[in-house]
Formats: C-alpha cells, sequence, structure tokens
C-alpha cells in the first residue's frame, strides 16, 4: 500500500523523467509542471522518494567572477585608474598634480564636491574641521579600557561606530545630516588614532590645535610636539595620495553596508574592518616588518634571490591593477628621499632603496613594481609612528574617499544584493536520526 502523499511525489518524477526523454538535447534542461497547491503533502519520517540520475540534473550555471575581479559594482565620477599607464586621478586631477600642490583639506573638497574650493569654501571648510575635533568623553572613556595590546584598528572600528551612538541619529538622504556626519568623520578618526596611542602608551591624550591642519593637529595631538615642516608636509602628501583609489575593497564594503539605508557612521566602521586585512591596508605594516627581518643592506640581494628562487612574494611590490610602477609610489619616493635628507636616513629606508633596485631589475619587465605600502610604512616610521598605527594612519586618509563614495550612494541608492554559483548538494529528503550513519 503506498504511504499517504508519497503518490504525489511518484507522478511528478515521472513526468519528468518523460519529459527528459523527449526534450532536445541541449546544455540545461529546464522542468516545465503544472502550477501545484502551495503546501503539497509531506513524506513521513523515513519515506523515500526515487533518487534522481546526476545525469538527469543539469542545471544552468553563471559564470563566477572569483573576487568579482573588473565586475563594474557602480557608476562613479570619484577617481580613475588605468594599471597599465600607471594614471590615477581624483575627479579628472592627476594624482601627481594633486601630491605636488594640493593638501589633505583641499582633496576631501574635491572628492566629495567634484571640484577644487576657492579660497572662501577651503576657509569654511578648515573651519568646520577645527570646530568639529573634541571627542565625546563618554567615547574618551571607552578608549581607557581596551587593553593595550589590542590592534588600534579593532580599537578605531569599534570607535567610529560608538560616535554612531553618541551623535544625533542621521536621516538617510538627508543633506544636512549627511554634510554633519561627514565633517565630524573627517575631523574626529584623526583624534581617536592619536588619542587612543596616548593612552596606551600611558600617557594622558593631548587637547587638539585649533591653529592647525588635519595632518600637523595629527602629529602634534600624537607627540605633543609641533612637527617640523617638512614632517608635517610628508604626512599631509601622504593622506593626499591615499585618500581614494576607485572601487577597492574597503569601499565596496562601505558602499554595501550604506546601500541598504544604514547611517555613514555604520559604513565607515566596516570600511575599517575590511581595510585591516593584509591583503589591503594592512600591507604596509607587513612591508617594514619584513624590511627590518633582513638584517641590513648587505642582506639584501640574498634576501632577494631566496624569494625568487622560491617565488614568494616580496611585501610592498605588485598591484591587483597597476601593471607598472604604482603613481602614488612616485610621489611617496621623491616625499621619502626630501624626509629623510632632512632628518637623515635610517637602517630601513636604506633596505628599502637596495631592495627596490634588485627587484625592479629582476620582475620590472613582468610589471612587478613598487606600489603604494612599500614606501608609506618607512615614512611613517620616520615620523615616530608606531608600525600598528599605519593603517589607521591610511583609514584617516580613505575617509575622505569612503564618505565621498557614500555621498554618491545616496543620490540613487540601491541594495547590493549579488547572486552566488551554487555548488551544494540538491533535492535531498530528511532521513530521521535512527537511519543516519
Amino acid at each position: 500500500m503506498l504511504i499517504p502523499g508519497r503518490t504525489f511525489y511518484i507522478a511528478l518524477f515521472q513526468s519528468y523523467f518523460r519529459i527528459l526523454e523527449t526534450a532536445p538535447r541541449r546544455t540545461s534542461v529546464r522542468l516545465q509542471t503544472q502550477p501545484i497547491h502551495a503546501h503539497p503533502p509531506r513524506l513521513p519520517p523515513g519515506a523515500r522518494l526515487p533518487d534522481l540520475p546526476q545525469s538527469a540534473v543539469t542545471v544552468d550555471r553563471p559564470a563566477l567572477v572569483p573576487g568579482l575581479a573588473g565586475v563594474p559594482a557602480a557608476e562613479s565620477a570619484i577617481s580613475y585608474i588605468d594599471g597599465n599607464a600607471g594614471i590615477l586621478e581624483y575627479r579628472g586631477y592627476p594624482i601627481e598634480q594633486l601630491a605636488e600642490y594640493s593638501n589633505f583639506e583641499e582633496t576631501c573638497w574635491l572628492l566629495m564636491k567634484g571640484e577644487l574650493p576657492t579660497a572662501d569654501q577651503l576657509a569654511r571648510l578648515r573651519a568646520e574641521l577645527r570646530g568639529a575635533r573634541s571627542l565625546p568623553p563618554a567615547l574618551v572613556s571607552m578608549l581607557r579600557l581596551f587593553p593595550k595590546t589590542g590592534h588600534p584598528m579593532h580599537v578605531l572600528q569599534s570607535a567610529v561606530a560608538a560616535m554612531g551612538a553618541l551623535e544625533p541619529t542621521v536621516k538617510f538622504g538627508s543633506e544636512e545630516d549627511f554634510h554633519r556626519a561627514w565633517i565630524r568623520l573627517l575631523a574626529t578618526v584623526p583624534c581617536i588614532v592619536a588619542t587612543h596611542e596616548r593612552l596606551r602608551r600611558g600617557l594622558e591624550p593631548i587637547a587638539p590645535d585649533a591653529g592647525l591642519d588635519t595632518a600637523a593637529n595629527f602629529l602634534w595631538m600624537l607627540n605633543g610636539q609641533k612637527p617640523a615642516d617638512v614632517a608635517t608636509r610628508a604626512l599631509d602628501c601622504a593622506l593626499v595620495l591615499h585618500a581614494d583609489h576607485t572601487m577597492n575593497a574597503s569601499t565596496f564594503a562601505a558602499r554595501v553596508v550604506y546601500g541598504t539605508n544604514a547611517g555613514p557612521y555604520d559604513s565607515v566602521s566596516a570600511a575599517i574592518g575590511a581595510l585591516h586585512g593584509p591583503l589591503h591596508g594592512g600591507a604596509n605594516e607587513k612591508v617594514l616588518q619584513e624590511l627590518e627581518s633582513i638584517g641590513g643592506v648587505a642582506k639584501v640581494r640574498d634576501f632577494a634571490e631566496k624569494k625568487f628562487a622560491a617565488k614568494g612574494k616580496i611585501m610592498g611590490f605588485g598591484h591587483r591593477v597597476y601593471k607598472v610602477k604604482d603613481p602614488r609610489s612616485h610621489a611617496l619616493q621623491k616625499l621619502g628621499k626630501a624626509l629623510f635628507e632632512k632628518l637623515g636616513h635610517t637602517p630601513t629606508y636604506d633596505v628599502a632603496l637596495e631592495l627596490e633596485k634588485i627587484v625592479v631589475d629582476r620582475l620590472g619587465a613582468k610589471g612587478i613594481h613598487p606600489n603604494v605600502d612599500f614606501f608609506s610604512g618607512f615614512i611613517y616610521q620616520k615620523l615616530g609612528i608606531p608600525t600598528d598605527q599605519f593603517t589607521p594612519i591610511f583609514a584617516i586618509a580613505r575617509t575622505a574617499g569612503w564618505l565621498a563614495h557614500l555621498h554618491e550612494q545616496m543620490q540613487d541608492n540601491k541594495l547590493y544584493r549579488p547572486g552566488q554559483v551554487y555548488i551544494g548538494e540538491r533535492q535531498r529528503g530528511y532521513v530521521p536520526m535512527p537511519e543516519r550513519r
């Protein structure tokens, strides 16, 4: 006697096999059935469906692009890259010109507004940023509670998320609310990084200086000394160079979160989490650690030859996009030369120069050149910034780009909902516990 409900399934599969027998040969077959009741009879525990021959099941399968490499995720007018020609532009302006003549505040305005600011606009932006730097006491109290051994990126991500709870609610789509969040985040992210670094050194935080711009104020809050002009210029230029880089992992993460109608604080916090990874913003830490591990200029060639022989990766060389030298690395190299000539060479800097010569001579023809991470680390080191604060410095700069992308997303928001290629089991019947093996 048939089990109640089983007749339905047997009839269904018999129809399916008849369709397969008469269907024209093709790479995939779609089952055409009559509409059925929303709740068909269920099999009792222990009942079995006829096994479906694997050869009878062919499914249309979309093309998989690992890591979404090269797949456009949005239209954007913020930055442009030509990896083959070594071009990076912010709003159409070559990065080389911005590194030479611009500053971080001006770059923030350019990325957000689309044009270089007038003198009045830049003065107004600077005044707003300087007036928004003070951290809420509750946030400073929270920073005191983090263990000194914790990575600063975890602290920064948590602190930015906490800012969302401490600031007035940001209504999605409100230009006024977004402007306030833009100013607040640009102003406070550097202060969070500097304040946390002071606290974990066992020192009290230093209040921001309203007479200093972002780069100089950060170094002041970090070290308690007014920085030399060459140091300020070096950090300011580094911030300009790191401010945006099209649809990278952290920018994509920010836009995905913002696409849900979440706020800027949630979105920037998510971007910081993505930036932390060593395949993204965390690479500059790894570069310096590797340079320091070499043990001096005399050991560079031996180190490089061993890497070549093992086909190992040398940190700071090569880029996912650029097939020539990263245009940002040109500017940083020039910047580093001026900085070290003024303040004195370090062993790490000399090791880096020697390593660049050897690697480019061997692999330059294959498109392997220094990237932005190769030069930034030892510049930050020369400025007295601890190694594990390198990526937070990156985050200070990239906050400008993230927020510009969020504002762009806000103008025509779409929820990101990518598909997938399913590779798991299908059409399995539930197996009661006593029958499992």
